[in-house]
């Protein structure tokens, strides 16, 4: 399996439409790559998809999530001149969205294609025209003449756009383009898919709904799942560009995956279960897989959600270094995510009943406590 067929997986994640809430689109590309390499396969009440991949033992469960939403736009009011109006779908810095083209999902299902205005500088005032607009001051011009125009091209209240942006390849290991955070989580989860074999434990990959919004999916999943340890894929920042100092670029890109030791933000860290992060350190040392060390301040991923879900399920992340997150241009390496998924693969494959009793809970006295 080659770098080639890695990048060709990537761009098709990359490109398709799927802000959260609207994963459809995602979700089929998903279920068409999972389902040869697993034993079951579903699609959970609230969309997300869930496949199980038996090990020789059935009740060592490990569940590995990544997730299928993308930052998108809601429309939320259409002007009587034809504009919309809108509201950001997950967490957006409004510079980077002056200027773009999007594509809007229309009700029957089909396409259209926009783009984000703001007012002429030539008309603002005075000292105003280098400031960077705020959200509630941009529009959305898909050339209709009227409010009604727009009804008949069939976007309403609640119609949704993302990023009108192709996928590049840079050089032989460098590519850009849009919803790598986190199309290039399902890659590497997908990719791991392909390479797995004689494990011991059972495996629930899973494409969750919502994370840019709260998580959501997640939270459903590991409740459903009840997984012994959870893996998270995402991408992380990678800063390593001209302005920024050292300490503060949290991860490099062609360093290798990074290892998450703690992120969040004022609603509070996430510190990733220490046993678990330590097993896949050693892992990566044993095996000679490339890894720096993350913490983030700012921003968390799916293992926030799964971990305080029932009695508590021990959590890590492997991330993805990235440049511009949450912009029409993230850029990473190739050999960076190649590299996460090999060491995916590398500590599915070496989960056993040993590890798993060093991360449950420890019985002091009496019989331990139920959870049903």
């Amino acid at each position: 399996m080659s770098n080639e067929e890695f990048i060709n997986l990537l761009k098709e994640l990359s490109e398709a439409f799927g802000p959260s809430g609207f994963e459809d689109e995602v979700r089929e590309l998903v279920i068409k790559e999972m389902e040869p390499y697993v034993d079951e396969l579903e699609v959970d009440k609230w969309g997300n998809v869930i496949g199980v991949r038996y090990g020789s033992r059935r009740d060592l469960k490990v569940m590995i999530a990544a997730h299928m939403d993308e930052i998108g736009l809601l429309i939320d009011s259409i002007d009587k001149n034809g504009f919309l109006r809108f509201r950001g779908i997950g967490g957006w810095n409004e510079v980077t969205l002056v200027g773009q083209r999007v594509i809007i999902k229309t009700q029957d299902g089909g396409k259209i294609k926009g783009v984000v205005g703001s007012r002429p500088p030539h008309v603002t005032p005075p000292g105003k025209e280098r400031e960077a607009p705020e959200m509630k001051e941009l529009f959305i011009d898909i050339g209709a003449s009227d409010s009604s125009e727009v009804e008949k091209l069939g976007v309403r209240v609640g119609s949704v756009a993302v990023l009108d942006r192709s996928f590049e390849v840079l050089n032989n290991d460098t590519v850009t383009g849009k919803a790598f955070d986190d199309r290039v989580g399902l890659a590497v989860m997908l990719w791991m898919l392909r390479q797995l074999k004689n494990h011991e434990v059972t495996v629930y990959t899973v494409a969750t709904v919502q994370e840019e919004v709260g998580l959501k999916g997640a939270q459903v999943a590991a409740d459903r799942v009840y997984p012994d340890f959870a893996i998270a894929l995402d991408t992380t920042i990678a800063a390593d560009v001209p302005g920024v100092s050292e300490r503060e670029y949290v991860s490099r890109l062609g360093a290798g995956p990074a290892l998450k030791i703690m992120d969040g933000g004022r609603g509070g860290l996430f510190i990733a279960h220490p046993g678990l992060t330590n097993y896949i350190i050693n892992i990566a040392k044993a095996n000679n897989v490339p890894y720096q060390l993350e913490v983030l301040i700012g921003g968390t991923t799916d293992a926030a959600g799964i971990a305080l879900r029932r009695d508590g399920i021990p959590a890590a992340t492997i991330s993805i270094p990235t440049r511009y997150v949450h912009s029409p241009v993230e850029v990473l390496k190739v050999s960076d995510a190649v590299n996460a998924s090999r060491l995916l693969t590398l500590v599915v494959q070496g989960a056993n009943e040993g590890l798993i009793s060093s991360l449950r809970s420890r019985v002091i006295k009496g019989v331990g406590f139920k959870v049903t």
